[in-house]
């Protein structure tokens, strides 16, 4: 018997929305039928799936009834107030906010990494934040071979981490400093066209972190089952449209050299090594965007460590993609063998 999900998404005009619907289609997800939820606005517009229209329907608590799969991505204030009607109705959440992350009965996925935890759910699984996601498929494997006792990373983080209007407004603002034109930022609140800043969540008072770095922190404590990681992180956000980069360095209980990171990055699961040392060439948001695997190269010693633990390396990946919707799809796919058969 064929698997044909109702699934819902909420947030199907958001730019993780436009993903989902492409990478079920390019992954050739079974759908029994759509349902495409936004908020009021929205309502009544039709978006394209598979060769029909489908209506574009209000997000309310009463969208979810028949529904089999939601995909959420519409904020965490949105994922609160709405998913646990969705799971009263029958339905498993995929959510790719923050607003379950760190809810101890909810499994937070990479699949890469921890798929057996799917079959945790009481009706919510989480999505991890673009940023750990993109640090933590490579170094799961190197973590399962030589365990890492400590992480030092920086991110180059695009745009659309920050959503459609975001990266409409790179666009639009990198438009105006070519021709010399004044612009006042609405979505992004400094100056982005050309410009490096401290990503743009909260900074804690107490510690000077912002909330993306203490994200990445207690999430990779969480997905690694292990609260003894030693992890410092500074997250920027770069003039970049849909790709994260980030610098890591990391260092491993025991002696570990360049040969065996790439060994161990050539047969990793949703890793492509991008790592010549010849050519200058090594990962790039260009070459990033709209691929599924993270691209991981500039593999190298820490001179900074005489004992030979540690390695830095220089990561890539599509935000929209593996940071969020193909992540999510690719729990939706496990569903059936981990839970529902």
């Amino acid at each position: 018997m064929s698997y044909e999900p109702v699934v819902a998404i909420a947030g199907v005009t958001g730019a993780v929305g436009a993903e989902f619907i492409a990478t079920m289609n390019r992954r050739a997800f079974p759908v029994g039928k759509l349902k495409a939820l936004a908020s009021a606005r929205s309502a009544g517009k039709t978006i394209d799936f598979r060769g029909q229209k489908v209506v574009i329907e209000e997000l309310t608590e009463k969208s979810f009834e028949g529904v089999d799969i939601a995909l959420f991505s519409a904020g965490a204030g949105v994922s609160r107030k709405f998913s646990p009607a969705a799971v009263k109705a029958g339905a498993v959440v995929i959510d790719n906010s923050s607003a379950f992350r760190m809810d101890p009965n909810v499994p937070l996925v990479i699949p890469e990494i921890n798929a057996n935890r799917i079959r945790e759910h009481k009706g919510i699984i989480a999505v991890p934040n673009c940023s750990a996601i993109t640090a933590l498929v490579p170094l799961w494997p190197i973590h399962r071979h030589n365990r890492i006792k400590r992480v030092i990373l920086s991110t180059y983080q695009a745009a659309s981490g920050a959503g459609a209007a975001a990266m409409e407004e790179l666009v639009e603002s990198t438009r105006a400093y070519l021709d010399g034109q004044p612009f006042t930022p609405k979505v992004i609140p400094l100056p982005y066209a050309f410009n490096v800043f401290s990503h743009n969540t909260d900074i804690d008072p107490e510690t000077g972190y912002n909330g993306e770095e203490t994200k990445v922190s207690k999430e990779t404590r969480k997905i690694f089952e292990d609260e003894t990681i030693a992890i410092g992180v500074t997250c920027v956000r770069v003039p970049v449209l849909r790709a994260h980069c980030e610098a890591i360095t990391f260092e491993c209980e025991k002696p570990i050299s360049e040969d065996q990171v790439r060994a161990i990055m050539a047969q990793a699961p949703g890793v492509k090594l991008v790592d010549d040392r010849v050519k200058n060439y090594f990962p790039m948001p260009i070459d990033a965007s709209g691929q599924d695997d993270v691209l991981v190269g500039r593999i190298r010693k820490d001179l900074s460590d005489p004992t030979g633990h540690s390695i830095s390396m220089f990561v890539a990946a599509d935000q929209l993609l593996k940071g969020a919707a193909l992540n999510a799809v690719q729990i939706a796919e496990l569903l059936p063998q981990r839970v529902m058969a």
